[in-house]
């Protein structure tokens, strides 16, 4: 409520209580006005508009099981008794003359409906004790009516006394202020009530209930058939007046007397409340997408539908109907929400490493979740020509969306929406009705395909470079430098590794007695063999020198076993090289030289050497050069192992001790070992 609205409101609702105590003030302007007529048909059309919230509050509190709305309409039950109580005490209607008991009744329903209506403004908990006095509250007004009805027609004391002009005495002006009192502050609580979900009717009660507390006042003050008197009447009349306007207003609006108190109701009521709407609206959410499925449009009515749902919920067809643009605008959001979590999930392919036809075929299943009520297919251009997964051309009634790499198609995402989803779809060759997209969806759509451009575009950059460093490296160098290219900077770090050397004994020889041609054929087939070997153990192939090829275990990627890994590839190297010779059908076959190997595991200095232009991933060290060493000692078609790859090896090698040889630049004689086979 705007602050000019508020202070409107203080302002119509200060205007009786500052009447009242102008006429209290100045006796001479409370003149007496008496017309019996009048006095009966306002007060009972005032119990009547009362009697009939009572029934749709009671109605609507059992429906709930909401202990507040049955207190409320306690409040208007005891007020509309005692008032038709009042108003047979008009002298000549019913009644020939006064009675004292019918008299004070509206006073006294006043007082027992403010204690009623302070009550209401408790919160009450779903289980709270109060509510197993239900049947009890629902019989107390009827019951006070009548013990109050019999003692005013038997005068039993103190019923007999003749009525006095001030109509309230005694005790009853006190009881008057005592309710008034509790009116107020029910109001007070109603108020903050209305703070927090700003209902119409709640803040109608609210006013019922400042208005109820003035009547009291004016009761309290005023004097039979005077304009004080007249002024607590209308009072009563326009307090019950005005929360029927608003029921009123509410049922037309809604439709329907379901909901017209939900404003008043308990916390724990509301909650309740929210959750059948909520249930109700996923219902609604489910059969709408089951019409979608079905081939029937959103906005189209909901028929047998909407009356299962309007008779389980108890909804008006305008409910029902606002319920469903509801539920199609949850609908829309949630699939829009789908679609975007889908087309996140495309952005994300982009970064990652995988083969082109894989990752089109993740993007083609995101798609598919993303227009799950269509056919979704990605065509790559190959010679000019658009294929598809599944063999079938391009579906002339489909949305096509073009996938470009380097600003040049490569392909397309087509997006085919056939008319009827209930029916099994044509092939997607064959002509077919189809169903444009929404802007919205086109949006969407455009958005997916520029996300897998970019996936096909990274694709194929990374099979290009990937092929590209994996020619003239090893491919865990390659990985390696792709996953981190900052590793492909000069410098390096102290690693323990195991070096695998290999070479040609008697190449020279060799190469002089036979062509180039021959030469390069027989270095092709040894390292075609022998290479896959070592990267079989996971070995780095860092260079290859003439006949000789250097292998490192243990970098670029870490190995707990790399001496057994070295060891494996220099046997496995063997093989294959004994293998390729009986195999390999050409002249000076016999002549072939075989490779002798060594290995050794220390300290080694690993990284990248070179200059900025030109660099070469390697080991240096002791270590490198003993395995140079120890490989010129091996003879051809065997493998030679130093100290600490022994040792690393253990119980794993069969070894032939060869003894200790001098090395050159090392101190001490270095014991050499000839591997004869690996458990």
């Amino acid at each position: 409520m705007s602050p000019v609205r508020m202070l409107l409101w203080l302002v119509h609702v200060s205007l009786p209580i500052a009447g009242l105590w102008l006429l209290v003030a100045r006796p001479q302007l409370d003149h007496e006005f008496q017309h019996h007529g009048i006095h009966f048909w306002l007060i009972l059309g005032a119990a009547l508009v009362s009697l009939a919230l009572a029934v749709l509050l009671l109605r609507a509190g059992r429906n709930h099981r909401d202990m507040r709305l049955i207190l409320v309409s306690l409040v208007f039950q005891l007020n509309s008794g005692f008032l038709g109580l009042h108003a047979l005490a008009t002298p000549g209607i019913i009644l020939s003359s006064s009675n004292v008991g019918f008299t004070a009744a509206v006073p006294v329903g006043l007082v027992l409906g403010g204690l009623a209506a302070l009550a209401s403004a408790v919160e009450y908990g779903p289980t709270a004790r109060a509510h197993r006095y239900t049947e009890v509250l629902g019989a107390l007004p009827i019951t006070l009516m009548a013990v109050w009805a019999l003692l005013s027609l038997t005068r039993v004391p103190p019923f007999d006394a003749v009525p006095d002009p001030a109509e309230v005495q005694g005790p009853l002006v006190a009881a008057a202020f005592l309710g008034a009192a509790c009116y107020l502050v029910a109001a007070g609580r109603y108020a903050y009530l209305y703070l927090r979900n700003r209902g119409t009717v709640v803040l109608s009660v609210l006013t019922a209930f400042v208005l109820l507390a003035e009547a009291l006042f004016a009761v309290g003050f005023g004097r039979s058939w005077r304009v004080s008197w007249w002024e607590w009447h209308v009072l009563l009349g326009a307090a019950f007046a005005l929360i029927a306007i608003s029921a009123h207003r509410t049922f037309v609006r809604e439709g329907s007397a379901r909901g017209l108190f939900d404003s008043v109701t308990l916390r724990s009521t509301v909650q309740a409340i929210q959750r059948d709407y909520a249930r109700a609206l996923e219902e609604m959410v489910a059969a709408m997408d089951q019409r979608a499925t079905g081939g029937v449009a959103a906005a189209e009515p909901l028929g047998a539908v909407g009356q299962r749902l309007a008779r389980r919920f108890g909804l008006t067809e305008r409910q029902v109907a606002v319920l469903q643009q509801s539920a199609q605008a949850l609908g829309n959001e949630r699939e829009q929400v789908r679609r975007l979590g889908a087309l996140v999930a495309v952005g994300e392919r982009s970064s990652v490493i995988r083969g082109e036809r894989q990752l089109l075929g993740e993007i083609q299943r995101l798609a598919s979740f993303a227009f799950d009520r269509d056919i979704v297919r990605i065509g790559i251009l190959r010679q000019g020509r658009l294929y598809f997964e599944d063999g079938y051309p391009p579906h002339p009634g489909s949305f096509q969306f073009p996938l470009m790499v380097k600003g040049f198609q490569a392909g397309v995402l087509e997006i085919t929406r056939p008319a009827a989803p209930s029916v099994p779809p044509s092939p997607p060759g064959a002509p077919g009705p189809a169903v444009p997209l929404g802007a919205a969806e086109q949006a969407v759509a455009r958005s997916f395909a520029a996300q897998a451009s970019t996936v096909l575009e990274n694709a194929r950059l990374y099979q290009q470079l990937d092929g590209l460093f994996r020619s003239y490296m090893s491919p865990a160098v390659a990985t390696a430098l792709i996953a981190d290219p900052s590793q492909a900077g000069l410098g390096g770090e102290l690693h323990e590794v195991s070096v695998l050397m290999a070479d040609l004994r008697g190449f020279t020889p060799f190469a002089e007695r036979v062509g180039p041609s021959e030469v390069v054929r027989m270095l092709n087939t040894y390292y075609g063999v022998i290479v896959p070997e070592i990267l079989a153990q996971g070995g780095t192939v860092v260079q290859f020198v003439g006949d000789a090829v250097m292998a490192l275990f243990n970098a670029p990627v870490r190995q707990h076993d790399h001496a057994l890994r070295a060891a494996r590839a220099g046997m496995a190297l063997q093989r294959a090289v004994r293998e390729v010779r009986e195999r390999v059908d050409v002249a000076h076959r016999d002549d072939w030289p075989m490779f002798r190997v060594g290995v050794n595991t220390g300290p080694a200095l690993v990284g990248n050497v070179g200059a900025p232009q030109m660099r070469n991933f390697t080991a240096i060290g002791d270590t490198t050069n003993l395995a140079a060493r120890l490989e010129s000692l091996a003879e051809p078609g065997t493998v030679v192992v130093g100290p600490l790859t022994r040792a690393r090896l253990g119980e794993h090698a069969v070894v032939r001790d060869l003894g200790a040889f001098d090395i050159k630049g090392k101190r001490d004689p270095v014991s050499v070992y000839e591997l004869e086979a690996l458990r």
